[in-house]
């Protein structure tokens, strides 16, 4: 199995509290993650995320369970914002991410830059 970067963990940790209807422990989330991670490690991405406010955590019995504070899509475009910001060459990565979409994910984007277009 390879190793996850903690950024990508901690990503995927909030898609799968962003799915969630409710509460989830931190069992719970290891079981959703793709090839699953270690309750420890669960619990360390919940302990950070909490620290920045982007989950909140309740406690039920003697353990916590926890949800999404935040709003996911504006935490996912900031992130999106900050990568190109920082690139040499912003042309070459929206080529790079636009090229990497699936077909339906490239319609959804043609279908924002047209309601886009139309609100100049």
């Amino acid at each position: 199995m390879s190793r996850r970067k903690l950024g990508q963990l901690e990503a995927e940790v909030l898609a799968v509290l962003a799915g969630a209807d409710g509460f989830l422990s931190p069992n719970d989330i290891g079981d959703q993650l793709a090839g699953g991670a270690a309750y420890t490690t669960v619990n360390t991405i919940l302990f950070r995320l909490l620290d920045k406010n982007m989950v909140d955590r309740e406690k039920r019995g003697r353990a916590y369970v926890y949800r999404l504070t935040a709003d996911e899509p504006g935490l996912a475009a900031e992130r999106m914002f900050g990568h190109l910001r920082l690139a040499h060459n912003p042309s070459a990565v929206l080529s790079q991410f636009v090229h990497g979409l699936n077909p339906k994910e490239e319609e959804a984007l043609r279908a924002l830059l047209d309601e886009t277009e139309g609100q100049r």
